[in-house]
C-alpha cells in the first residue's frame, strides 16, 4: 500500500459475490459492514486480508474496479454500501468466496 493512502483498520466488508475475472484475478461484490466508510480511491491498490467463515486467510490486493455494477463512487458507496473490485490473490489461502471478511492488512 502506498504510503500516501491510509484506511481505517475498522473497516469491514462481506462478500456477497465472487467470481473469476476475464482474464486474470477474481471480482468481488463487497458490502460495507463497519460503521465507517472510505474513499474508494484509497482502495485501489491497497492490501488487504480476506478471512473465510471456517477462519482460513488469504490476502489480497485490490487492482481496480468492476463497472458492471455501476460507476463506483464514494457517493454510491455511502448510498449502497456495495462496491464491486477486481482483485489478485496474493498468496494460497484462497479462493476467496461468499461470505467471507475483507479487512485492512
Amino acid at each position: 500500500m502506498s504510503k500516501d493512502k491510509t484506511i481505517d483498520k475498522a473497516l469491514t466488508f462481506l462478500v456477497l459475490d465472487a467470481m473469476d475475472a476475464p482474464h486474470s484475478g477474481r471480482i468481488l461484490r463487497l458490502r460495507l459492514q463497519s460503521a465507517t466508510s472510505t474513499s474508494i480511491g484509497s482502495l485501489k491498490g491497497s492490501e488487504m486480508k480476506a478471512i473465510s467463515p471456517g477462519g482460513r486467510e488469504c490476502r489480497i490486493r485490490i487492482e481496480g474496479f468492476a463497472l458492471f455494477g455501476g460507476k463506483p463512487s464514494d457517493e454510491r458507496l455511502q448510498r449502497t454500501g456495495r462496491l464491486d473490485v477486481h482483485i489478485e490473490e496474493l498468496d494460497d489461502g484462497g479462493p476467496v468466496g461468499l461470505r467471507w471478511q475483507v479487512t485492512p492488512a
